[in-house]
């Protein structure tokens, strides 16, 4: 049992590729999305709904600057770096662009918990597939 904990640390370490977008282009990709309601089913079969950008392919770029198109679900994060040096993580399909702020969501089990960020902030967007056990309904 002891080499299968291994493994999986492993691949849960590895597995999850990061890519990278511009706050420039996640700006304009935002500003071409509507929230739109949608209903998730969580790990323990909860049913969730809330409000959604509605953007479905989100542009990036891969590790060696290749565009790629990843699939946006419900398990889908994002982190932003800040001016300051600090993180925010939160879901991707969460966010908005309200103004000059960025508005977000860390949380699928306090979704009134919310993180604003100044968008002039902003210095590095990393997304990746946290492999959270969420879907659409």
């Amino acid at each position: 049992m002891g080499q299968y904990w291994k493994y999986l640390l492993l691949w849960a370490l590895i597995g999850c590729k990061t890519y990278t977008i511009s706050p420039e282009s996640l700006k304009q990709q935002l500003m071409r999305s509507e929230p739109t309601l949608v209903r998730t089913v969580g790990p323990f079969g909860g049913i969730h709904s809330y409000h959604a950008n509605n953007i479905r392919l989100i542009q990036c770029l891969d590790k060696n600057g290749v565009a790629v198109e990843l699939a946006n679900s419900p398990s889908i994060e994002i982190r932003f770096t800040l001016a300051s040096g600090s993180r925010k993580t939160m879901y991707f399909d969460r966010i908005q662009l309200r103004n000059d702020t960025l508005l977000g969501h860390p949380s699928r089990f306090a979704p009134g918990v919310e993180i604003r960020i100044p968008y002039t902030e902003i210095t590095r967007i990393q997304v990746q597939d946290g492999k959270k056990d969420f879907s659409y309904q």
